[in-house]
């Protein structure tokens, strides 16, 4: 079943150290970059295949310890499904899902 659950605004603050989603469910969810960059979804940051997938998701993007801070270097859209970062260590493989970064979404205040 695919889920409706979309974006309505995106904003990538450099200067905090956040990404922030407002989303059509009406939450709001700012994301640590840092954090972020640690939960890639990628297969390369994963450790191979047989680790993709739901199943693999972290449970809670700020219990993750990132190996160092992280920034944006550049957004991109993936059709209307998911964001492509690019990081500063040049990683740019990720997609994010609208799916996933819901779920990771830190729990709000």
């Amino acid at each position: 079943m695919k889920t409706s659950i979309k974006p309505i605004d995106i904003t990538l603050n450099k200067q905090t150290g956040y990404l922030e989603i407002r989303w059509n469910d009406g939450s709001r969810c700012q994301y640590p970059l840092s954090h972020l960059r640690e939960a890639c979804p990628c297969v390369e940051c994963r450790g191979g295949h047989q680790y993709m997938g739901p199943a693999y998701d972290p449970d809670n993007l700020l219990e993750l310890k990132p190996a160092r801070s992280y920034t944006m270097t550049a957004l991109d859209m993936v059709g209307n499904y998911a964001i492509q970062p690019t990081w500063d260590d040049g990683h740019s493989t990720g997609i994010y899902a609208w799916e996933y970064l819901r779920h990771l979404c830190p729990a709000e205040e």
